[in-house]
């Protein structure tokens, strides 16, 4: 169990959540441009994935997205003692289990959000991983399912796991029903409720808490963390407003002088953009995950329509982005 302040636990004051069809390598690198200590997470990627299948395709990441972390999905000891050291050999500087995630595919395989009803096999498969891992493994759980009692469940499955070697959790501070509401409605419906988080953070003050859920600003994070809490996770918001959440984050957070700019990130991310295009990839793949970077603002109307109708075309490349770019600047010269 981690004993004390570590560089990781550090950056984890303030992390992207890992997000499936979101947080991809392209998305991560646009993050880190933005923000050079938040604390990055891969999507969920299977036990069963990283063992058998494409693992530079799965697991590839730039070494300039460091600090990273490695988001696995499973319930198989064995499997995730493998991934785990698999994803370690690649460099991830976590390895995080989801404990959390309610979707049908992911009950199918009897893991994610339905491990909060199996502390036990979730610690188990924690000790696998820990003894195979020179990184921190970490966990990322609800605060219960169905209709099972949180202040009862949740100090049970942090004692539980804690006791096999976990240090480090990040409570999602909603249940997940697993019968009646879709994934997004998960996300949404079911209430939020951040003072259990806080008392757990009060009744264990030896882990790292952090909190994730609705949270959607830096003001609402520094108030977490005023609060006592150890992190805060942001997902949704620092998605689809990146500069909002990240450009100022190493300044508030960290106390790091000087804060980022959406431009000079749009900029940065033109090399990236050409060496991808060079390996046969298509530009609308890093570019869906910079629609939001000028949200709010004047100009990103125009930015959002260049790229979305843009991007997919055949041929399409960086100069479409710096097009993009001018309607935004153009606007902000003329304000």
């Amino acid at each position: 169990m981690t004993s004390g302040p570590t560089p990781l636990s550090n950056a984890a004051r303030l992390s992207v959540a890992p997000m499936m069809d979101w947080t991809d390598r392209h998305c991560r690198h646009l993050h880190r441009l933005l923000s050079r200590r938040t604390l990055l997470y891969t999507e969920m990627v299977t036990a069963p994935a990283v063992i058998h299948g494409d693992r530079e395709r799965l697991l590839g990441f730039g070494d300039t997205e460091h600090p990273v972390a490695l988001q696995l999905g499973g319930s198989d000891p064995a499997e995730l003692r493998e991934a785990a050291r698999i994803g370690a050999e690649f460099g991830y500087d976590e390895i995080n289990l989801n404990c959390g995630c309610p979707s049908d595919r992911v009950q199918s395989g009897a893991f994610g959000a339905v491990l909060m009803t199996r502390p036990d096999l979730v610690a188990e498969c924690c000790a696998e991983m820990i003894a195979v891992s020179p990184v921190e493994v970490t966990v990322k759980c609800r605060i219960g399912v169905d209709e099972q009692e949180p202040e009862t469940v949740l100090p049970h499955f942090l004692e539980t796991v804690a006791a096999a070697g976990v240090g480090r959790f990040t409570i999602h501070a909603r249940k997940a029903w697993l019968q009646g509401l879709s994934p997004k409605e998960n996300r949404d419906i079911p209430p939020l409720d951040y003072d259990l988080v806080a008392r757990m953070k009060r009744a264990y003050p030896h882990l790292h808490l952090s909190v994730n859920g609705g949270v959607g600003s830096l003001d609402e994070a520094e108030t977490f963390l005023k609060a006592g809490l150890d992190g805060v996770m942001i997902g949704r918001a620092a998605y689809h407003a990146p500069a909002d959440v990240l450009c100022e984050a190493d300044r508030r957070i960290w106390g790091d002088p000087g804060t980022s700019r959406a431009e000079a990130a749009v900029r940065d991310m033109l090399p990236y953009i050409e060496a991808h295009l060079s390996a046969g990839g298509r530009l609308h793949q890093v570019t869906r995950h910079m629609l939001g970077l000028f949200a709010g603002r004047p100009g990103a109307r125009g930015w959002r329509r260049v790229l979305s109708e843009g991007a997919s075309r055949p041929g399409a490349g960086p100069e479409l982005v710096i097009e993009a770019l001018g309607r935004v600047e153009d606007l902000q010269q003329a304000a």
